[in-house]
């Protein structure tokens, strides 16, 4: 015979699994990407003192990549992509492998953080390849922003930055 503590128990592990799983699945199934948006470098500048954008079309590039998603190894291909791009605009190793190093941490999808791993899905879609339909709406997606947005994320962040600098005492 059970007592009440091992039945409540019980359906609660079992709801704590359901739920679980939903989570993990929810979206999974999502047929359209959301718009797609980029912060340049996310948690780490987008240049130095000297030159505010240096590195900015590095992250640009990296945030498309993040932002579409699909498998692990896209992912780890992205995140290399990100570190030589700011050795090469750089040439300075310890900031491309402290990028590298950062994004490798912080960008698992399974943080539900607006710069996760496919974060232009709904939280729980995981490393899972896209399809080709998915694929298709993904390169939409992306003219649209390039038709809406046709200087690019870094010159634009760098013309409000000017302007702002210019209209400070």
């Amino acid at each position: 015979m059970r007592t009440i503590g091992q039945t409540i128990g019980r359906n609660a592990a079992l709801s704590l699994g359901v739920m679980a799983m939903l989570a993990c699945c929810t979206g999974a199934w999502a047929a359209e990407p959301t718009d797609f948006t980029s912060d340049g470098c996310s948690l780490f500048p987008d240049g130095t003192i000297d030159d505010r954008a240096k590195w900015c079309e590095c992250c640009f590039a990296h945030d498309i990549a993040y932002w579409r998603g699909g498998t692990e190894q896209e992912r780890k291909t992205a995140d290399e992509a990100l570190r030589d791009c700011v050795l090469e605009h750089t040439g300075d190793k310890a900031v491309s492998e402290t990028m590298y190093l950062g994004i490798r941490a912080g960008g698992h999808p399974v943080f539900p953080t607006w710069y996760r791993w496919g974060y232009g899905w709904p939280y729980g879609r995981g490393y899972r390849p896209l399809t080709e339909e998915e694929r298709t709406k993904v390169r939409e997606k992306i003219d649209d922003y390039r038709k809406n947005h046709p200087a690019g994320y870094c010159r634009e962040k760098a013309d409000r930055d000017n302007a702002k600098e210019r209209s400070e005492p």
